[in-house]
C-alpha cells in the first residue's frame, strides 16, 4: 500500500478493505512516506466514492482511530455533499515556537502555537494577515526538522479562516485541503471565544497550489466543547488500474 502511495504521490491514497468492526468498510490512508490513523480530505472522499456506489446516506468508516460516521447529502443519484464526526481532538505541547517560525520564513505569529491531535498532529500559526498566509514560502527541509506535526498557517477574518497547510515530514510539502486539521482549527477558535455558538466556520486553502478548496467546520452542543463535524464536497477527477 505504501509502496502505490509512493506511486500516486498524492496528499493521501486510501485503500478501501471489508468491514471488521460494524461499520461499512475499513479504510487504510497513506501519505507517500506513512500511514495516517486519521485524515478528514480522504475519509470525504472514499465516503463519496462508496455511497455513491452504495446509494446510501451516511457511512460507518473504520479507520484506526475507530469509526468515523459520514452523513452524505445527494441531488438525485449525485452525492452533492458529506459531513463527518471527527475523532475527539485532544490538545497537546506544540513543537518549538522559534524553529517552526524560522522554517516558515516567519518573525512572528499573532499568536502562541497551540497544538491537537485526532489522529495526526497539527500546530497552528496564527499570522497577522490572509495576504501574509499566501506569501509564505517555508524551507521545507528545515519544517521537517523543527517538527513532524502538520503546520496549519491561518488568518481568521472574523468568519473565514485562509489557511495554508504543509507536512513535509509525512512526504507532503502541501495539502491542498486538510479535513483533519479543520475541526481542531474551529475547536480552537471556539475556546477562544472567536468562533460563536452555532456557527459554521468556512475554510479556504489549496489556492496557491492552483487548487482551491473549502472546507466546513462546526462544534455540534454548547459551550467551548462538543462533537466536531467537518464537511466538504468531492469529484471524481480520473479512473485507472495498477498492473502489480
Amino acid at each position: 500500500m505504501l509502496a502505490l502511495a509512493r506511486e500516486t504521490n498524492l496528499s493521501e491514497t486510501t485503500f478501501v478493505l471489508p468491514a471488521q468492526a460494524g461499520g461499512h468498510a475499513r479504510v487504510r490512508i497513506f501519505t507517500p512516506r506513512r500511514e495516517l490513523p486519521f485524515a478528514g480530505h480522504p475519509t470525504l472522499g472514499t465516503a463519496f466514492v462508496l455511497g455513491g456506489a452504495m446509494e446510501s446516506t451516511e457511512l460507518r468508516l473504520e479507520l484506526p482511530v475507530g469509526i468515523v460516521p459520514v452523513r452524505l447529502e445527494r441531488e438525485g443519484p449525485r452525492v452533492s455533499f458529506g459531513w463527518m464526526t471527527q475523532p475527539t481532538a485532544r490538545e497537546i505541547a506544540a513543537p518549538p515556537e522559534r524553529q517552526v517560525l524560522a522554517a516558515l520564513g516567519v518573525k512572528e505569529a499573532r499568536s502562541s502555537l497551540v497544538a491537537f491531535e485526532n489522529g495526526p498532529r497539527h500546530v497552528y500559526v496564527e499570522l497577522e494577515s490572509a495576504q501574509a498566509v499566501s506569501a509564505l514560502a517555508p524551507d521545507f527541509s528545515a519544517l521537517s526538522r523543527a517538527t513532524e506535526f502538520g503546520v496549519a498557517a491561518f488568518h481568521f477574518d472574523g468568519s473565514a479562516c485562509k489557511v495554508r497547510y504543509f507536512a513535509p515530514a509525512a512526504g507532503v510539502h502541501e495539502d491542498p485541503a486538510t479535513g483533519s486539521a479543520a475541526g481542531p482549527l474551529a475547536l480552537l477558535l471556539r475556546r477562544a471565544g472567536r468562533l460563536a455558538e452555532g456557527a459554521t466556520l468556512r475554510i479556504e486553502q489549496g489556492v496557491e497550489l492552483g487548487r482551491p478548496s473549502e472546507l466546513y467546520a462546526q462544534i455540534m452542543g454548547s459551550g467551548a466543547e462538543g462533537s466536531v463535524e467537518v464537511g466538504g464536497s468531492a469529484r471524481v477527477v480520473a479512473r485507472g488500474q495498477f498492473v502489480i
